[in-house]
């Protein structure tokens, strides 16, 4: 079993909001991500979707670009994108999906063989020249409580051998690699590899990163050229 990455896929087909407004590389970019994906990924394999899926606003609509998935192998597990705003009640979109291979992560886990995986949207962090104390405090510290809750989670299935794999939609620390929240939370809990999304066009932000012993990937997937990442 190979486990890939990619995020941001940004789908609209029940939306008008089309891609290559933010470039020519754009163009056709969904049908980039399947021609790689039906090369490389098997049945047995997992997908991890990292967050901002669809633009749809209401549930159908994101539902509608979530069946547009189906038919590829592997296993797919998601979280949400802060622009997955179609993402309202699990309960709703776990009852909704086309079948047995899809996951949505929230507050919880899954396990696929060896592999826990446990995810949550995340937010802008501290360090972040976006972040503001007023407007992104209270938030980045209910995500890090999400996150406290997966984890929580993790620790009822886990067993000796078994492999935590992370996934969170916003970076987890800037460039400058300032503890976090996020990553002190992953550091505890024994995770591997985290992965995430969220950079996109010219803001720089290394691929491949490494702390403390956890390996970082950017999957955001204008930055991977439209293919999937094998992370294991």
């Amino acid at each position: 079993m190979n486990v890939y990455a990619i995020s941001d896929l940004h789908l609209s087909g029940a939306a008008d909001k089309p891609m290559n407004v933010f470039g020519n590389n754009w163009e056709g970019h969904f049908e980039k991500i399947k021609e790689d994906w039906l090369a490389r990924v098997t049945p047995d394999d997992v997908v991890l979707i990292a967050g901002d899926i669809s633009w749809g606003m209401a549930l159908s609509e994101g539902l509608y670009d979530i069946r547009s998935l189906q038919g590829l192998p592997g296993k797919k597990i998601f979280i949400r994108g802060n622009h997955d705003y179609w993402w309202s009640g699990i309960s709703k979109i776990r009852q909704s999906v086309p079948d047995d291979s899809f996951f949505f992560l929230q507050n919880d886990c899954v396990k696929i063989g060896k592999y826990i995986f446990v995810g949550s949207r995340g937010w802008i962090c501290p360090d972040s020249n976006e972040y503001s104390k007023d407007e992104d405090e209270k938030i980045y510290r209910r995500e890090s409580e999400r996150f406290r809750l997966a984890f929580n989670a993790v620790k009822k299935i886990k067993e000796d051998g078994d492999e935590v794999i992370a996934m969170i939609h916003f970076p987890p620390f800037t460039g400058k690699k300032e503890n976090t929240l996020f990553s002190q939370l992953f550091e505890e809990n024994g995770v591997s590899h985290v992965v995430f999304g969220h950079i996109h066009g010219s803001v720089f932000y290394p691929l491949e990163s490494e702390k403390n012993g956890i390996a970082y990937h950017l999957t955001s997937c204008d930055k991977l050229g439209f293919r999937l990442k094998k992370i294991l």
